[in-house]
């Protein structure tokens, strides 16, 4: 007997109490077609990317890796306190020569960190004087321009070397009335005779650069060396426009620098530089080591001349920067009298 026909109904798609039939039809034809019903419809999902599934659960080796230092850690600190306290529950000259050396270590650790935070705050000091000039050159704020250019000032007031050079500064400067003149006097007076200190100071350290790493036996220690003549010379160029940052101070500056020199391709552009200077057929006659010297050289050099528009304190406006071309023809003197010698 068949099935009475069943007649047409009226629902609403939202309808909570209505429940689809996943079982196979009246014309047989398989459930598996809903299923497939089902994934054709989240074709349109997104699905998540390979990045997406990486960042999930746990990264195992990243857990090991801290636990063991953690481990070592603990284990050097549980040494370090069953020594110390060892030692302080002596009643004779080894607990009192202990508990002298930690009160001397405590009170030059709390020195250092008061030391960082204050060279940081230098730094930070400078970067902030820097934008206040450029806003007031900007804006033409004849009263901001005159403000900041005698905070500058007041950074060199107590060098015995920049004295002359603040006086006249301070006798003219009730004369400027003009926006912009007040930058262009306190360059010409303070800023020009620490800039040829700062040319000095970058000239020199290329020049230790270029020998270390022509007479260096290993690169490693050429590479160690370039490093950390790079990193003196960034903290002797703050300390000489008003800084004297510490350990994250030359730290915070040579992110800065290094990020500026890469941004700019000054890689490239100290190569470029260097075969013009020098000419590709010189370059390509010299030894690897004097090449590599040469090279490392005129990259000190681009490091230097960058770390000055990142470190002085007021832009260069009136005075003339110094120029990487200008201390190259110093730091490989040698190298060009050797070229005009076999020419």
């Amino acid at each position: 007997m068949n099935a009475p026909p069943r007649q047409p109904r009226v629902f609403a798609p939202d309808d909570p109490d209505l429940v689809v039939d996943a079982s196979p039809d009246i014309d047989g034809a398989p459930a598996d077609s809903a299923a497939a019903g089902a994934a054709a419809g989240d074709a349109g999902v997104a699905r998540p990317t390979l990045g997406e599934l990486g960042r999930r659960g746990l990264r195992w080796g990243a857990v090991l890796v801290s636990a063991l230092a953690g481990a070592a850690v603990l284990s050097l600190v549980a040494w370090l306190a069953r020594f110390v306290s060892a030692a302080l529950a002596r009643e004779d000259w080894i607990g009192s020569a202990t508990l002298a050396l930690l009160l001397i270590a405590a009170f030059a650790a709390l020195m250092t960190v008061l030391r960082e935070l204050v060279g940081f705050a230098r730094v930070a000091r400078l970067g902030r004087l820097r934008t206040e000039i450029v806003s007031a050159i900007a804006e033409g704020d004849r009263k901001a321009e005159r403000k900041a250019a005698q905070r500058v000032a007041a950074l060199y007031a107590g060098r015995g070397a920049e004295a002359w050079g603040l006086r006249r500064f301070r006798e003219h400067a009730r004369d400027v009335h003009d926006p912009g003149e007040m930058l262009a006097l306190l360059e010409r007076e303070v800023m020009q005779p620490l800039d040829g200190e700062a040319r000095r100071l970058v000239t020199r350290a290329a020049k230790r650069v270029a020998t270390v790493t022509a007479l260096s036996p290993m690169a490693l220690i050429a590479v160690g060396y370039v490093l950390i003549e790079n990193l003196r010379l960034l903290r002797a160029l703050a300390t000489l426009y008003g800084a004297r940052p510490g350990l994250a101070g030359v730290a915070r500056l040579a992110r800065l620098v290094f990020g500026h020199v890469v941004a700019t391709g000054g890689v490239a552009m100290t190569d470029d530089l260097l075969g013009q200077f020098l000419g590709q057929d010189l370059l390509r006659r010299l030894s690897r080591r004097l090449g590599e010297g040469a090279f490392n050289g005129a990259l000190t050099a681009r490091i230097g001349v960058t770390a000055l528009d990142v470190i002085r304190p007021v832009p260069f406006r009136t005075a003339k920067p110094p120029r990487i071309r200008d201390v190259l023809a110093e730091v490989l003197k040698p190298l060009v009298a050797r070229r005009t010698g076999s020419a």
